[in-house]
């Protein structure tokens, strides 16, 4: 599956998830949940962990890992992935910019 997914492009990323992600979500050290929750620490994480944020029974029970893979996934069709959700947005239909924003989430939410 890492083989299908192209190199991403940070600062592309960068401009995307404040174009589509930063209504919701944060990605800084303590930064505060919004509508959706702050995405530090994200890589590595179990779905439905962020402390202090409050997961619809889907997204606690989806038992999948953040990592480059389940994201290119999960960011095509966020519903499809995990059914019930409350995270509203559609997906990124393409891989560049699938890949682009999981380059700038690896490298922002250490």
């Amino acid at each position: 599956m890492a083989d299908d997914i192209p190199a991403g492009d940070a600062e592309k990323g960068k401009k995307l998830f404040v174009q589509r992600c930063s209504q919701c979500h944060t990605v800084e050290e303590k930064g505060k949940h919004k509508t959706g929750p702050n995405l530090h620490g994200l890589i590595g994480r179990k779905t439905g962990q962020a402390p202090g944020y409050s997961y619809t029974d889907a997204n606690k029970s989806k038992g999948i890992t953040w990592n480059k893979e389940t994201l290119f996934v999960y960011l095509e069709n966020p519903k499809k992935y995990i059914p019930g959700t409350k995270m509203v947005f559609v997906g990124l239909k393409k891989k560049g910019e699938r890949a682009d924003l999981i380059a700038y989430l690896e490298e922002s939410t250490k």
